[in-house]
């Protein structure tokens, strides 16, 4: 960065920052959000989804569902790790949260997150058996993949490299949905409940990727900590998960 440079203008032609040292107070603010959300949104989706790896078929399904609860703690840890540079407690993460907190399956579609920690909404909702955790598993984690691969360009360089680090792991955990989909979309019984199940995460999930148009989507533009609109991220997830469903249940999700 030349020294007549202002890190806001260093980072609006795309410079990246690589301590905490450096980072301006509301680039640090708007960074913190983002890991806090990704962090308290792993260690909540692990939280529910471990609860239903014992309603798995087999002993292959709870092995795969065993690993992506651990995988994605691990995940959480590793962005917390970066936090922690920044000076946050992180060891509240490990008790002070009800990660197993959840509203009433009928709640509002876009209801606030939770009280206590950052998650996304959709991960407010419970899980109802193994199907409909397959099929939420498989709507996010599709969410995920897109979204990470939008995170994984942020100017902070050390939380970029995270992301990249486990960007394939989360895509792994994604296409383990898609198998336990195919497995149970081989028997027509499956079908309605699956629709039923596609029905009620597609709005959830979509609603996760955030409004169309803000000014602070204008600010961590500037900021390097997002390159692509919500509307586009959101677009491209729904083109690949209706392409999965079209294979496996020869339908697409509404709206």
């Amino acid at each position: 960065m030349a020294n007549d440079m202002s890190i806001e203008s260093y980072l609006a032609q795309g410079g990246v920052l690589t301590s905490p040292g450096n980072v301006p107070p509301r680039y640090r603010a708007e960074l913190m959000r983002l890991m806090a959300t990704f962090v308290d949104s792993a260690l909540a989706g692990a939280a529910g989804f471990a609860d239903v790896i014992n309603d798995g078929p087999g002993i292959t399904e709870r092995i795969a569902a065993s690993r992506i609860v651990l995988e994605k703690l691990d995940h959480a840890e590793r962005v917390l790790k970066i936090m922690g540079d920044f000076g946050a407690d992180t060891d509240r993460y490990a008790n002070h949260h009800p990660w197993t907190a959840r509203l009433p399956r009928d709640a509002d579609v876009g209801a606030i997150r939770s009280e206590h920690d950052m998650r996304l909404a959709v991960f407010n909702y419970p899980l109802e058996g193994w199907a409909d955790a397959v099929v939420m598993n498989l709507l996010m984690g599709r969410a995920v993949c897109v979204q990470l691969a939008e995170v994984s360009r942020v100017s902070y360089q050390p939380l970029a490299e995270v992301f990249r680090a486990i960007a394939p792991v989360e895509i792994r955990h994604a296409d383990l949905a898609e198998e336990g989909l195919e497995k149970l979309a081989c028997d027509p019984a499956n079908h309605e409940g699956l629709a039923a199940s596609v029905a009620y995460w597609a709005p959830r999930v979509a609603d996760s990727f955030g409004g169309d148009s803000s000014a602070r989507a204008e600010l961590l533009g500037s900021f390097g900590l997002r390159h692509n609109t919500n509307a586009t991220l959101r677009d491209r997830w729904r083109d690949d998960v209706n392409a999965t469903l079209a294979r496996h249940l020869r339908f697409e999700m509404s709206g």
